[in-house]
């Protein structure tokens, strides 16, 4: 996307050898700004932040943390809220069972979620990163508030970073990196718990350590990176590790909503000076940015947004929090730094429905469509009906023809199911070898049945052949399969 900034001072850069130039240190563009001129990391120290928008997240975040921590054990019919058990090759989603043989459906699924971020971008931009990602969540809502009750605001953090090691430094960063660790062992026994289940998890953690070696090392695992990602690697996930910011640049356009610097407004920037009103500054070229960069010091990426939109951006609002609150201190009206898109700051367009926003909404649509089709049309069971491998047809003492078939049954649901086969089409017989066929919740039974016709309904070669499967009188699916018989006309 390409946003439109105020100019930036001409800054010359001396060509390095060949076609590589120098960078431009004064240019935005030109390096991260948590990295010095070589290459070490320059940690974050985000200022604390209070204002509506901060206010309306953390209200949203306690939500979202409630419903994850408390998915794996919400029940919906018997079954867990989610499940994403990729070892068996199980996946529960809001108490419904799929398989592998639904694959169809996931396929549909994926893409109905790709295409789902690709219009929610193109429309709002990254706002699912500023507000609902488990990253942005966990770290400002967690992690940032603990580490602000521990060690203080920002500049409280930046002298105690400075200071000599005392005892009391050591107590506050061994405290502090204790709890990030203790709060890690609980994510990851969280995500544990997603992919193989509560009761699995729990006989993981209070079995004999021996027997489950495999869980306790992905619990270990689990929780050195939740604890790196968020003690030490923190936004860098979102730079460097997050496709999503790298990609907004091919979703964004001119009227996609984005945190926006209304530049038209608030340039010339400077600072205020004491008893000049801004209809003086206004007079002399200034805008009502007065350099204050509290925008700057809140971001928990470390971008200026008055460069306009860039990757680093998660659309947190934090910098238009603090932006608002500077503005009614000095009595001008908010928005400087707002929700807005480039057309709405530069032309004062409201946001409107792009031919390119119309299509991916289509297909989105159409893709949302065929997913729920396929949802409720989908059968509790599934059944497979194939001849015995091997076995030939058999004439009967009574003049009919016999085939031999195994029949293999799928329980999609957490209950018990009977099962009862009839032959539709043609007119014949159909027993299933053994007792009644029921299949036990979550389980695949496998059986054989038999099925005779008459010579009268044969025809030479093979006999298409339709067999209903019903559990207690509804049927559920059809099936269709093949008779062998002689290959003349002799069976008339």
């Amino acid at each position: 996307m390409n946003s439109r900034v105020a100019p930036l001072p001409e800054t010359p850069s001396t060509p390095g050898p060949g076609p590589v130039r120098d960078v431009d240190w004064k240019d935005f563009r030109d390096h991260l700004s948590t990295a010095d001129q070589q290459g070490h990391r320059q940690w974050l120290y985000p200022r604390k932040v209070r204002g509506r928008f901060f206010r309306a997240r953390t209200l949203l975040s306690w939500l979202l943390l409630g419903v994850m921590f408390a998915g794996p054990f919400i029940r919906v019919g018997g079954n867990p809220l989610l499940l994403i058990n990729v070892v068996e090759r199980k996946f529960v989603i809001l108490g419904q069972i799929f398989w592998p043989q639904d694959m169809v459906m996931f396929a549909v699924a994926l893409l109905v979620f790709i295409t789902g971020i690709i219009v929610f971008t193109a429309a709002y931009g990254r706002l699912w990163c500023g507000w609902t990602c488990p990253q942005t969540v966990l770290m400002e809502m967690v992690f940032r508030k603990i580490e602000y009750l521990i060690e203080g605001d920002s500049h409280q953090q930046r002298a105690l970073d400075k200071a000599p090691w005392s005892a009391g430094k050591v107590a506050k960063k061994a405290g502090k990196h204790a709890i990030f660790f203790g709060l890690s062992f609980v994510i990851a026994n969280t995500l544990l718990a997603y992919i193989i289940g509560t009761g699995q998890l729990f006989q993981v953690v209070t079995d004999n350590p021996a027997k489950h070696l495999e869980g306790l090392t992905a619990i270990v695992l689990f929780t050195g990176v939740f604890y790196a990602i968020f003690a030490r690697f923190r936004e860098q996930a979102c730079t460097f590790i997050c496709p999503y910011g790298r990609l907004q640049s091919t979703l964004l356009d001119e009227n996609s909503i984005v945190v926006a610097y209304d530049y038209k407004r608030g340039e010339k920037r400077g600072p205020l000076r004491r008893e000049q009103s801004f209809e003086q500054r206004r007079a002399g070229g200034s805008g009502d940015c007065i350099a204050c960069q509290q925008c700057v010091v809140v971001c928990p990426t470390g971008i200026d947004i008055r460069n306009g939109t860039q990757m680093e951006c998660v659309q947190c609002a934090v910098c238009i929090d603090a932006c608002d609150t500077v503005m009614a201190k000095v009595g001008r009206p908010p928005g400087l730094i707002r929700y807005a898109s480039l057309n709405g700051v530069e032309r004062g367009e409201r946001l409107r429905l792009t031919p390119r926003l119309a299509g991916y909404t289509a297909v989105l649509v159409a893709l949302v469509a065929v997913f729920l089709v396929l949802l409720f049309t989908r059968s509790d069971v599934q059944a497979t009906l194939l001849r015995a491998q091997g076995a030939l047809f058999q004439k009967m003492p009574d003049g009919r023809y016999s085939n031999l078939y195994t029949v293999r049954v799928v329980n999609k649901t957490s209950r018990e199911v009977p099962i009862e086969l009839k032959l539709e089409n043609p007119p014949g017989s159909l027993q299933v070898m053994g007792q009644d066929l029921v299949v036990p919740p979550q389980k695949q039974v496998e059986a054989s049945a038999l099925i005779e016709l008459a010579p009268s309904v044969m025809k030479p070669g093979t006999t298409p052949l339709r067999v209903g499967v019903y559990s207690q009188g509804r049927r559920l699916e059809q099936l269709k399969t093949g008779f062998i018989g002689p290959r003349d006309d002799t069976a008339q």
